[in-house]
């Protein structure tokens, strides 16, 4: 809003007032002659609920990709920008929204409570029968897959930056989730961007802003919204995979103490309903667990760097047992124990290893999968657990493909994101579910006042038993968009000239490409998905562009390798991996060409 001015609630509004606030400069209809004459001439659609029909034109740069379309909030804000997103997604589905129910909400960043006034107008004159909306427009992203799911609705969008900040000055996003509860496939997210590239009328219901704080039903004419508890369905899909009565005991020791830090995020009421009114730990359990529009000026990315408060108390003096923090729509997780943190890489791996532990998965695992950045450290568990293991391109999407098919159970990504097939999202509290149950296991014949087996031992105990793959993702954040490119030329460059065999350093070179996938289930292609440098030791270096920022450029560079060597198993991943990480910067001559000294971020 240019002025400052925001939408205000159903409570300050009368039944027959306009749809269209004349305040709201983020919707309104951009006119010239001729669409000014067509608005007078629009007729209504006959239906129960009367519809406008507003006309608009095409916005550029709304490319949507699998994380949706993120860009800086006082562009979403802007006249009919979020609106003709939305029309667009509803344009691409096509008739068969008809008669459907669409859920909604997202991460209670800032602009979500409006946007979904404007959302479920566009929902409900563009002929869905029903929009299902979290209480004050609040929907973890795991837990709208799992409503989606379990209720068998058609699909969802979440409101949603993820990780990004929030707030007047920070990002805001909107995504779409189809049938099954997982990220719209390609073939959708490409017809919206074609959409938004000839839209031209906004269809929206003629009715007041609704009250999303009062759980219930409203109807209007032959249109029904809803609004339910966001917690409720989510919990109940966990409950299917975790045994609460044994995490409930366990959480009960008086030698175990836990802290989880919500960031002023999405999980705050989510992990207040598991862990402290569920499974009864203190409410002290529950850092930041507030929600906040701008997270309360912090940056909801659940990491070293910005979770430092969380760092702080788990290196300090009388440390919990075990520590863990989400991100802002409640997908990614982080684990830590007393001193000690778990690389998601490591994560995903010793979940898989220890999934017996979980009842969900006591019958076994169907399959694995990680991204192509992520650490080989799951393939060695699948090998010895003689599972089959996928690699795939950075994007859950292609989890939920194998995941359709039965082929896996559980996946991971090194950006914190770590799941199972219970739901098709990354799941951050299924992580630290999942963490907690083997701990539980672990403990079961500990006695009270005994030594506790923490995350650390679980950790030594796994790369006893396949080793470690040492693992480094440095994250060059908002470069300038020509620098970026130029060091991924650069690194191409390297990789046309470095046959197999050629000597980098220590390191003899295996193969390096630029990583493509051919999915095994519907046969489609993604290319360009990386560039990597594999050596004969297994050792991997890989650089990466990131979408998933709403300005300039990340350039993000992962350093692998693999250790069999019980006596470096506790070194420092900086300095284990120092020799590689030297080479990776030379060749890529990243610090000339961007300017950077160093990264913003270091996992």
């Amino acid at each position: 809003l240019h002025s400052g001015s925001r939408l205000t609630g159903a409570s300050n509004r009368s039944a027959n007032r306009s749809c269209i606030p004349s305040n709201a400069q983020h919707l309104r209809p951009v006119r010239g002659a001729q669409q000014q004459q067509q608005a007078r001439q629009a007729p209504l659609v006959a239906m129960a609920t009367a519809v406008k029909e507003l006309p608009t034109q095409p916005i550029e740069g709304q490319k949507t990709g699998t994380s949706g379309l993120r860009k800086k909030t006082n562009v979403f804000m802007g006249p009919n920008y979020l609106a003709n997103w939305v029309q667009s997604l509803f344009n691409a589905l096509g008739a068969e929204i008809k008669g459907k129910t669409l859920c909604l909400g997202g991460d209670g960043r800032y602009f979500g409570k409006e946007a979904s006034q404007i959302i479920i107008k566009l929902a409900a004159g563009n002929g869905f029968s029903k929009v299902v909306v979290g209480q004050n427009a609040i929907m973890a992203t795991p837990a709208m897959s799992a409503l989606i799911r379990r209720k068998k609705h058609y699909g969802g969008i979440i409101m949603s930056a993820s990780h990004n900040p929030g707030g007047p000055e920070g990002d805001f996003g909107i995504k779409f989730n189809y049938t099954s509860g997982e990220p719209a496939p390609e073939s959708i997210t490409d017809k919206i961007y074609g959409e938004t590239q000839k839209v031209s009328t906004l269809k929206m219901a003629d009715m007041p802003d609704v009250d999303l704080n009062k759980i219930g039903s409203s109807k209007f004419g032959d249109f029904e919204l809803e609004v339910i508890d966001p917690v409720e369905d989510y919990m109940a899909q966990l409950k299917e995979v975790f045994d609460f009565e044994a995490l409930k005991k366990f959480v009960a020791r008086k030698d175990f103490k836990m802290i989880f830090d919500a960031m002023h995020a999405v999980t705050g009421p989510y992990a207040t309903r598991i862990l402290v009114q569920e499974l009864g730990a203190p409410a002290s359990t529950v850092k930041d667990g507030v929600s906040s529009p701008d997270f309360n000026g912090g940056h909801p990315d659940p990491n070293l760097t910005y979770a430092k408060e969380l760092v702080d108390i788990m290196w300090g003096a009388n440390a919990p047992t075990f520590g863990a923090a989400s991100d802002g729509d409640g997908d990614r997780n982080m684990i830590l124990g007393n001193g000690f943190f778990v690389t998601p890489s490591d994560s995903v791996a010793m979940i898989a290893a220890n999934a017996s532990c979980i009842p969900y998965f006591k019958g076994g695992l169907k399959g694995v999968a990680r991204s192509m950045p992520t650490s080989a450290a799951l393939d060695r568990v699948a090998k010895g657990l003689n599972l089959p293991y996928f690699e795939t391109p950075t994007g859950w999407k292609f989890f939920c493909n194998l995941m359709d098919a039965g082929k896996c159970s559980i996946c991971g990504e090194e950006s914190f994101g770590t799941g199972g097939d219970h739901i098709r999202e990354k799941d951050g509290l299924f992580a630290v579910l999942a963490w907690l149950s083997i701990l539980a296991a672990k403990n079961a014949n500990v006695p009270e006042g005994g030594k506790v087996v923490g995350v650390k031992d679980v950790a030594l105990e796994h790369w006893n038993k396949f080793g470690r793959n040492f693992f480094s993702r440095y994250d060059y954040e908002e470069v300038a968009t020509d620098a970026a490119n130029k060091v991924m030329a650069q690194v191409a460059d390297v990789i046309s000239k470095s046959p197999k065999g050629t000597k980098m350093g220590d390191f003899t070179l295996d193969f390096a490409d630029n990583f493509e996938y051919v999915d095994p289930i519907d046969g489609s292609k993604a290319s360009k998905q990386g560039l990597r440098f594999v050596f004969t030791d297994g050792s991997r270096i890989i650089f990466r562009l990131s979408g998933t920022g709403s300005s300039g450029a990340t350039i993000r560079m992962y350093i692998e390798q693999y250790s069999n060597d019980p006596a470096k198993y506790e070194e420092d991943a900086q300095k284990a991996l120092a020799p590689i990480i030297k080479l990776a910067l030379e060749l890529s001559q990243l610090p000339q060409l961007t300017g950077r000294d160093k990264p913003t971020v270091i996992t």
